[in-house]
């Protein structure tokens, strides 16, 4: 780890995000007081956070960790696992269920629960103690759409009504761009970027951060002037970088350039069409399929949507 330096107020949720060893779950671990940093320190609340080589028990009262690799106590109902620890009054108990979705699994014993049930209920299990700040790695890999979806509600629910500031590792861009208020970018165990979700989608300082987000098109210096020579403005003979949804199929009279259309792939909710202009393939983002594999159509994209990329 090193060059990582970010601050978090309080409310303000987070994501880390990076491809896998990137670095995410080491930082988090960090964090929490878990694993001890080859250099710095980690402050909450204006207190040093200790890591195992300086403390007999390692981890921060005020701070919960939701490691990916969860554990419940077998045969016990889940209203047993949760007593033990249980300061809170009933009146803040029950809500806390009710946030965590879980009220109709406090008689069942925990090895009848399905994966996603499990987790809500180890997280619950952690929440009991008040935390202050929740980590979350990987909260959402190996869930099925129903109980991601349901996960997706428990943490804007502890976000906005328990008011639980949070840190959440994923490497899903759907996870991340939809929750978060900041965006972390790892690699190699540096940090490569941080800014909002908006700028992080739309102005990434690299290919690799552009990637980790969805899917875009990259223009090259030798393959830029011909769209700047099209719209007959002046090249800037940079990398461009432009999102599948920023191009628009129009007609010629505005101003649009030509290419064929190589393929069209239906994805539900948008149609992804592959359009080839001389030697470049792009990949635009529609909603409806105005074209079909063959067509000659016209392009066009706003400049601010050209993003240069190194």
């Amino acid at each position: 780890m090193q060059d990582i330096t970010f601050s978090q107020r309080r409310n303000q949720q987070i994501a880390i995000a990076g491809e896998t060893g990137s670095g995410k779950s080491t930082l988090l671990k960090i964090i929490a007081g878990l694993e001890q940093p080859d250099m710095g320190d980690v402050h909450f609340n204006e207190t040093k956070v200790k890591g195992p080589a300086e403390q007999l028990v390692p981890g921060h009262p005020a701070i919960a960790y939701l490691s990916q690799d969860f554990d419940l106590p077998k045969f016990l109902r889940v209203e047993q696992v949760l007593s033990y620890s249980n300061t809170l009054s009933s009146g803040e108990g029950n809500t806390l269920f009710e946030v965590c979705q879980i009220n109709h699994l406090l008689k069942r014993k925990t090895d009848e629960l399905s994966g996603g049930e499990r987790q809500r209920i180890a997280l619950a299990k952690l929440l009991i103690a008040s935390p202050q700040l929740l980590l979350l790695d990987e909260p959402f890999s190996n869930l099925d759409m129903v109980h991601k979806k349901t996960l997706k509600t428990v943490l804007s629910d502890l976000c906005y009504r328990l008011k639980i500031t949070c840190i959440l590792v994923s490497h899903d861009p759907l996870d991340t761009l939809s929750w978060a208020d900041k965006i972390i970018v790892m690699k190699e165990g540096k940090m490569v970027q941080k800014g909002s979700p908006k700028n992080i989608y739309k102005k990434p300082l690299s290919e690799y951060v552009a990637g980790l987000f969805g899917n875009y098109n990259l223009i090259t210096t030798s393959q830029v002037n011909i769209f700047y020579d099209a719209w007959k403005i002046k090249s800037r003979r940079k990398n461009m970088l432009v999102r599948p949804e920023d191009f628009k199929i129009v007609s010629r009279k505005q101003n649009g350039l030509m290419g064929k259309v190589t393929d069209v792939t239906y994805f539900g909710s948008y149609y992804e069409i592959e359009v080839s202009v001389g030697e470049i393939s792009i990949i635009i983002k529609c909603k409806k399929k105005k074209v079909k594999q063959g067509d000659d159509i016209y392009i066009t994209c706003p400049l601010e949507s050209m993003w240069p990329i190194r």
